[in-house]
């Protein structure tokens, strides 16, 4: 038996005493530290103090509802959890005086109340029955929002460190073959089956082997791997681990951009933690087996994302991807065989070690197993993280998960995949969510990215806005991406300003094709999508940018124009005030005008006019 065996039971007893206490619970990740969950954890601590209360006061991660942070879960034993949202310091003394002292659920602030055992309250939504969990399964999010990410001790009392405990008491390739059997593919966007990457790197020869999380999460609207990291860092270690025993290495790096703060901390929390309880380091549970983790801080390169890049920026050179072949798998860092992972793949794999492969593989699709983590912004009503079942549709996450669009608005696209994605119309919407679908309809799965747009976003923009990101964030080593994307952006460019013509759409196409079949890395190859999709989906809309110089959507400012109507304008004099170069005039009380050669198209005077007596056109 070892110690973690031995230490085990006690640690879930004292766990579940935790649970049987008093508690308040504030939403501190990112988003909720944003919101400004920091001061409301000040209110709550303050009056527990003043009251005198017999109440444990604790953190967690982001539970999901970004949407609702600054959250906040109390708990009294017996009863279910209330997770309140949009909790302000000012709301504190009310929650305590009536739930914590009355224990009577606030239900005008209530979001959704956690069972267990326990008798529902009435009138606050189950969580499993709630519309934005409904549809989700919880497993690598199993932990966000309902441990104390920070607690070695939370985590082995959820299960952790099982897997590991595990895998080193397995054959090497055994290990390997149920991670085969699961049909788990790398969750970074490349969709690469992970038991065959694993098989890879076990089979190369070499005397040193690697493994490499990337943590380098750049995309627009991506914080998944953020959330993972913040809110369950030991799985990702645990994760690692199993891969290095798997595989024959005894050292992991976790690549993980700087901008990412607190992730760093609580990793670097968690190892250490880790270390001391014997679970990292030397001959980990008695076994022989050596691993050591350290974190490499990146500099915010998206280009760093792409694991040659990747693997170049450890080694202290530029992170500019590498020719291939070879692989990494043969030879990656410091030239020795490299297995390289993303965040979510390695979260994945103790719950896959614990539970088997069939388990995991009972979800999703045939080509697509398992469950995916997306996050989920733009213009709709819920905005945060989920994870689904592979094969969902796009449609139930919109209308289901992200609770439709805001202010009753219709949709019209989502990007998926972020910069090197696609942007899809309605009629996709009945698509199912897994790596080959997306890709037949011009998108792909990404890192998790969903970008939701309604009816007053122009697809030409949006183009112009992902090839600006990634001609920025280009490294220049290639001609196809260094050149290409920037002949690309100028047209687009040009086109919102009014000076396209026809031959553009046609040039368009023509480049990014030839972008996407010749660049050397994944940024470039996939660079064109943005443009590949609006063209093929929303063609209308060039169309009319460059032969009606129009924006249909009203947002290119130089295809604009402004008139007030005269059969509206009251001549109250409020457009006047609010416009910043002069260009209304008019006497009290009769129609005003708008002099087009001074109006710079801010749109200033549109929200000031109670009459919508101004037109946008």
């Amino acid at each position: 038996m070892t110690n973690l065996q031995k230490s085990r039971s006690t640690i879930e007893e004292q766990y579940k005493a935790k649970l049987n206490r008093p508690r308040i619970v504030v939403g501190l990740g990112t988003c909720g530290i944003a919101a400004g969950g920091n001061k409301v954890m000040a209110a709550i601590k303050k009056e527990v103090a003043e009251r005198k209360l017999d109440v444990d006061v604790d953190f967690t991660s982001c539970i999901g509802m970004c949407f609702a942070e600054p959250a906040v879960e109390i708990g009294l034993p017996g009863e279910p959890s209330v997770v309140y949202g949009g909790i302000y310091p000012d709301k504190v003394a009310q929650l305590i005086e009536s739930h914590v002292v009355g224990k009577t659920p606030v239900n005008e602030l209530a979001a959704i109340q956690i069972t267990g055992d326990a008798k529902p309250f009435d009138g606050i939504p189950v969580m499993e029955k709630a519309g934005y969990y409904a549809k989700q399964v919880r497993s690598v999010t199993s932990r966000l929002g309902r441990t104390n990410p920070e607690s070695i001790e939370d985590y082995i009392a959820t299960g952790g460190y099982a897997a590991i405990e595990k895998a080193i008491a397995m054959d090497r390739l055994d290990i390997i073959n149920e991670v085969k059997k699961s049909g788990l593919r790398g969750r970074g966007g490349g969709g690469f089956p992970t038991g065959t990457k694993w098989q890879f790197v076990h089979d190369a020869v070499g005397d040193k082997k690697y493994i490499v999380c990337n943590a380098d999460e750049g995309d627009p609207g991506a914080f998944m791997d953020r959330s993972v990291l913040e809110g369950d860092p030991h799985a990702v270690l645990e994760g690692m681990m199993v891969a290095g025993y798997a595989i024959g290495a005894d050292e992991g790096v976790i690549y993980c951009r700087a901008e990412y703060p607190l992730a760093i901390k609580r990793l670097n929390l968690a190892i250490e933690k880790a270390e001391e309880m014997g679970l990292m380091g030397e001959n980990i549970l008695g076994s022989g087996f050596n691993f050591t983790i350290r974190i490499k801080a990146g500099a915010g390169a998206f280009v760093c994302g792409e694991e040659t890049a990747l693997l170049n920026s450890i080694e202290g050179q530029r992170g500019m991807p590498r020719v291939r072949p070879p692989f990494p798998a043969h030879k990656g860092l410091w030239q020795k065989p490299t297995c390289l992972n993303n965040v979510e793949t390695f979260a994945n794999i103790p719950f896959i070690i614990r539970n088997g492969g069939d388990w995991y593989a009972a979800m999703g699709t045939e080509k697509s197993k398992g469950s995916k983590v997306f996050c989920l912004t733009g213009k709709i009503n819920n905005t945060g993280l989920c994870e689904v079942p592979m094969g969902i549709t796009m449609g139930e996450i919109l209308n289901d998960i992200a609770g439709g669009v805001k202010n009753n608005k219709k949709f019209k696209a989502v990007q998926s995949g972020g910069p090197s994605g696609g942007c899809l119309p309605t009629e996709k919407l009945d698509l199912p969510i897994d790596y080959d679908s997306l890709i037949s309809a011009g998108a792909m799965m990404g890192s998790g990215g969903l970008v939701f747009m309604d009816e007053d976003t122009c697809m030409v923009d949006v183009a112009k806005f992902f090839l600006n990101f990634t001609q920025l964030e280009s490294c220049g080593k290639c001609t196809p991406c260094r050149e290409g994307t920037k002949r690309l952006l100028e047209t687009l460019i040009r086109i919102t300003e009014g000076g396209g013509v026809p031959e553009d759409i046609p040039n368009l196409e023509r480049l990014a094709k030839v972008i996407k079949s010749s660049a050397l890395c994944a940024l470039g190859q996939t660079a064109p999508n943005p443009v590949m999709t609006t063209l093929r989906y929303f063609k209308n809309e060039y169309e009319a940018h460059i032969n009606d110089k129009k924006c249909p959507a009203g947002v290119c400012a130089a295809l604009l124009s402004f008139c007030i109507l005269k059969d509206k304008c009251v001549g109250c004099g409020v457009c006047i005030k609010a416009c910043p170069t002069q260009a209304i005039s008019g006497e009290k009380k009769a129609a005003h005008v708008i002099d087009p050669t001074k109006c710079i198209k801010c749109g200033a005077c549109v929200p000031k006019c109670k009459f919508d007596a101004i037109e946008k056109a």
